[in-house]
């Protein structure tokens, strides 16, 4: 049976930084999280001018795994606990933050030296209380590495990360998280299955599509209920998305500033263990 819309939730502007804003439809004033879905921010399309300096200085992260699907540009990527990175349009970066670590990103050097759009989804995807304090690790997928799902002449979807359709996308999660990202074609029809019981979103990053009888623009995040399997979505003009399903972690959930624990407790640590040192240090 076909899923009923819980959401229509619309990305807000939210200041990130001084120089950086992006959108944010998760989490949003009529609902908060979908965990292990905690935040999505979708950054751009922006210009950048030939010779800029931009890029988000060293910070801390506690407690869970930054995700990044990168649509246009150069991302990069580095940490203290070792790990760097260059991803490219199409390819996917998986930051687990685990007990702690400063990391900085941004675009690459190359496109800060001549120039481009840049444009990303960044999705934050909690973790359990028993993984929080679990070492840090990372993984990057090229978009040639992700297998092709949902296939038929202009539907372009592919499989980042868990299994769909007897294929099992290469980045690699705690608990049970299925991500396909990409583009349909305006009038094609595609149907998703979710496992009843899992938390299911689906984001219009550009374009519009008709789900359920109703249409949903560019910037909004659909959250559909936890029962029943089947989506089915028309693209009504050329539509880029994000679809999403995962096994709901169900523990409290305490976030706030770069952090995401179980508790205000476990909050307060992190920021007094950041102020103290204990996160490190990272040179850009």
């Amino acid at each position: 049976m076909q899923k009923k819309i819980e959401h229509i939730l619309l990305g807000r502007d939210k200041q990130i930084t001084p120089e950086e804003s992006v959108k944010q439809p998760l989490p949003h004033k009529d609902f908060r999280f979908a965990n292990p879905f905690i935040v999505l921010h979708h950054m751009g399309p922006e210009q950048i001018a030939a010779g800029g300096a931009l890029r988000i200085h060293p910070h801390p992260h506690r407690g869970f795994a930054p995700v990044t699907f990168q649509l246009q540009g150069e991302g990069y990527h580095k940490d203290n606990a070792g790990h760097d990175g260059i991803i490219k349009a199409g390819d996917v970066q998986w930051m687990f933050a685990g007990k702690g670590l400063l990391h900085s990103e941004g675009p690459t050097a190359n496109l800060l030296k001549t120039g481009g759009t840049q444009e990303l989804i960044q999705l934050w995807i909690n973790a359990p209380a028993a993984n929080k304090s679990d070492t840090p690790s990372y993984q990057q997928a090229n978009k040639a590495d992700l297998p092709n799902v949902l296939q038929q002449d202009g539907v372009n979807l592919r499989l980042a990360s868990g299994s769909y359709e007897d294929k099992t996308g290469p980045i690699k999660s705690l608990t049970p998280v299925v991500s396909v990202v990409g583009e349909v074609a305006k009038g094609k029809r595609v149907q998703f299955m979710a496992t009843p019981g899992y938390w299911t979103l689906l984001y219009v990053a550009h374009g519009s599509i008709s789900v359920n009888c109703e249409t949903v623009n560019e910037y909004n995040l659909i959250v559909f209920e936890k029962d029943n399997e089947e989506i089915i979505i028309t693209a009504e003009e050329d539509t880029q998305l994000l679809y999403l399903s995962a096994e709901p972690i169900d523990e409290p959930v305490a976030a706030r500033d770069n952090f995401v624990m179980n508790t205000a407790a476990e909050i307060d640590q992190a920021m007094l263990d950041y102020k103290n040192g204990v996160f490190g240090e990272l040179d850009m």
